[in-house]
């Protein structure tokens, strides 16, 4: 099987393409699914690109009604998840590479390399990211299938990683895996090809396709959607002004990539006749800060419509929250989401927190959680942090070193912590118990000590039930890499082996592979990074992180290399060097692309702006814009308002509504509560001083009725002793007679 991912796409069909980012993107695609459900009945296969939202589309498909009633249950499924079925209607028995096992394999290619490492890989790799950033350009390479040889004259550095890159898939294909960003160029292949005739055996189910998303299908995905409708009516949706993931590998307008792919363009404009009206009954269901969307996404405000109005002061509205830190600006949006919850009577679920990337999703998730907001995100954040991890992968240490006597494997810890930390989390701990625990087979081992030291039951009467399904997620996929080293010829199947892999996946675990979405028993607000809400809507939603660190950024593709030479890097799997005709076809903001200065950073910050604009659209009810001041730490670095929320405030018509973020709220659960009590001693002295210093007047009785309540609590109260210390340790600090080193 061979594949080019130069070779243009072809197909037959229809693309209908709404005129830009739309609240009722749903209703849109339900329209279309109506149609050909009418045409064709329940043999509609739906293909959505990316797998974020999938479960809202399927719903709402679900409801649609045609002229025999209602649809059937629709049958909805992302691109990648496809492909992974057309590879397994081929070879049952291939097996797709975990994550886990991804980095053990390529780190073991790495490692018996014949090349010479470039002298810059060798420095870059002391630094943390260093094996992430590798990983993910790796798996950008192998999506769109860039081969060393395919290459001219590559910059030294992506010529290394592109060969190991090669060895690695050429060490897979002979041991029968592929891994999750191979799925698609593989099975692209196979259609082509019709490898044994599974293109009939892929397309007999179906005699249409509805490809949604369509704005984000890259080169590779299109010539799949080819090769699966060869026989099949094909309509595509998309959405102008749209693409986030497309438009960082390849440029261009969606009109014309479907055009020159041979698509008939169908725009789906309201009608002349019919557009006053349409505004009319759509004013009343478009959110107020529609106007800000359709401003972030391309430029257009209420203002600048030919013959319009002047702008209403209600238009275009959204709120900002602003906070000194990040860790307030979590907790702010926790009292506003209290306050949502009580005034209008909403349900957690109808919430939404957005981030810029991923990777800040624990984070956030559990500052709010400490405050008592229950969240529907569910994910490992690293397995680093969790005990469940910690503790079995002492459990190994241990039975390494037994095995293997005192002799050192050029690890850190010692076997004096992993016999710390087992006493710690099992109280009846001994030598004669993890005897006990051994056997031959390292997973059956694990899973004796499991048993024995009811380790799942700790985790149900210890943990709350997001924490507890996190670290049953866990306990699960340490048992997969125990059974993968015992299942391979690559890794040592013993203690030795394992405890070397466990160690390495612990190291360069990476959060955004694990995050899943799931419905807990109370109900909870979804965390998620920003792009994963295009397909999604829930009545509010907050944006966090609005700084110009983030929205644009400055490391807009990789930390693995300078900017400098991206630019001058044309084989990295992105795009690095855009033509001012690119970026103005591109980005509609871009009113005159002659005069951007710097092409790479206008390209690049134009996808930050778009990301904001999709993110903003998933809200239905009110849009939050939330930002902090600084960071924490010694050197305490401020940051910048992003450029989009400036360009917001200053444009007529769209208006941010300021939230108090040091208004009185209700203080909910009950760290939310210690944390309140130790913030009152330096909060209110800081209130006296700034009064003194500016000429006015404090009412101090008013700081010594509260001092005095505090004293009470603490006194007369059922306090813990380390809080009552903690809490007089703030009015040290406060009245400056202790000294906190930072």
């Amino acid at each position: 099987m061979t594949l080019t991912g130069t070779t243009p796409p072809s197909l037959e069909g229809t693309c209908k393409l709404l005129p830009g980012p739309r609240h009722d993107l749903l209703a849109a695609v339900s329209e279309a699914y109506e149609r050909l459900v009418a045409t064709h009945g329940s043999r509609v296969l739906v293909l959505k690109r990316h797998p974020a939202g999938l479960d809202a589309l399927a719903e709402t498909l679900a409801n649609v009604e045609t002229a025999a009633g209602v649809a059937r249950s629709p049958r909805v499924e992302s691109l990648p998840e496809h492909a992974s079925k057309t590879i397994e209607a081929y070879d049952p028995t291939l097996d797709r590479l975990e994550y886990e096992e991804r980095i053990e394999l390529i780190s073991l290619v790495i490692d018996g390399a014949s090349r010479d490492v470039p002298d810059y890989l060798e420095r870059a790799a002391r630094h943390e990211s260093f094996a992430r950033d590798v990983g993910q350009l790796l798996l950008a390479a192998t999506r769109q299938r860039l081969r060393l040889a395919d290459l001219e004259e590559p910059h030294d550095c992506l010529a290394f990683l592109y060969a190991m890159n090669d060895r690695f898939h050429g060490v897979l294909e002979d041991r029968g895996f592929v891994e999750r960003a191979d799925v698609i160029p593989s099975s692209v292949s196979l259609l082509e090809d019709d490898v044994e005739g599974v293109r009939s055996r892929v397309t007999d189910s179906f005699d249409a396709v509805l490809a949604v998303e369509f704005e984000e299908y890259r080169r590779l995905d299109r010539r799949y959607l080819a090769a699966l409708t060869r026989d099949a009516d094909l309509v595509c949706l998309a959405e102008r002004h749209g693409s986030v993931e497309r438009t960082r590998v390849e440029p261009g307008s969606i009109e014309s990539i479907a055009t020159d792919a041979g698509l008939e363009v169908e725009r789906l404009e309201p009608d002349a006749e019919r557009i006053d009206a349409a505004d009319a009954s759509d004013a009343a269901t478009r959110p107020p800060h529609d106007a800000i969307t359709q401003y972030l996404a391309t430029g257009t405000t209420p203002s600048m419509d030919e013959g319009a109005e002047p702008p209403d002061s209600e238009a275009g509205r959204a709120r900002r929250i602003r906070a000194r830190t990040a860790r307030e600006q979590v907790r702010t949006v926790a009292a506003e989401i209290q306050s949502l919850t009580d005034r209008r009577d909403w349900s957690y679920d109808e919430i939404a927190v957005a981030v810029p990337r991923i990777e800040r999703v624990p984070e956030t998730r559990r500052r709010l959680r400490e405050v008592g907001i229950p969240t529907a995100t569910v994910g490992t954040s690293s397995l680093a942090e969790d005990p469940v991890v910690n503790e079995l992968y002492a459990f190994v240490t241990l039975q390494s070193r037994r095995t293997r006597g005192d002799e050192p494997d050029g690890l850190e810890d010692t076997a004096d912590d992993s016999l710390e930390r087992l006493r710690a989390r099992v109280p009846e701990f001994s030598p004669s118990l993890l005897e006990a625990c051994t056997d031959a087979s390292v997973e059956r081992s694990l899973e004796r000590w499991i048993r024995r030291t009811d380790l799942k039951g700790r985790i149900a009467r210890d943990e709350t039930w997001v924490d507890a399904r996190e670290q049953f997620e866990s306990v699960r996929r340490v048992l997969e890499i125990a059974r993968f080293v015992e299942g391979t010829d690559l890794v040592a199947p013993d203690w030795r082996g394992l405890r070397r892999m466990l160690r390495r996946t612990i190291q360069y675990d990476a959060p955004y592979v694990h995050a899943v979405e799931t419905r807990p028993p109370t109900g909870g607000i979804t965390v998620c990074a920003a792009d994963d809400l295009k397909y999604d809507s829930r009545s509010a939603v907050f944006l966090l992180d609005l700084i110009d660190e983030q929205y644009p950024g400055e490391q807009f593709l990789t930390q693995l290399f300078p900017q400098a030479w991206l630019r001058e890097m044309p084989n990295y799997p992105a795009v690095t060097d855009p033509s001012t005709a690119e970026i103005g076809s591109t980005f509609a903001p871009v009113a005159d692309a002659t005069d951007v200065a710097d092409p790479f950073e206008s390209y690049h910050a134009q996808r930050a702006r778009r990301r904001l604009a999709l993110a903003s659209r998933a809200a239905t009810e009110v849009l939050y814009c939330c930002s902090y001041e600084r960071g924490s730490g010694g050197l305490r670095r401020t940051y910048e308002e992003s450029r989009y929320l400036k360009l917001i405030e200053s444009t007529p018509g769209l208006t941010l509504e300021d939230v108090d973020a040091d208004a009185a709220a209700a203080i909910h659960g009950e760290a939310g509560a210690i944390e309140a009590l130790l913030e009152e001693p330096r909060g209110e002295l800081e209130r006296v001083l700034r009064e003194a210093s500016t000429g006015g007047t404090a009412d101090l009785a008013e700081t010594e009725e509260l001092f005095q309540e505090i004293a009470v609590v603490l006194e007369e109260g059922e306090i813990d002793p380390e809080l009552a210390e903690a809490v007089r340790s703030q009015f040290e600090f406060a009245a400056g007679e202790v000294l906190r080193d930072d």
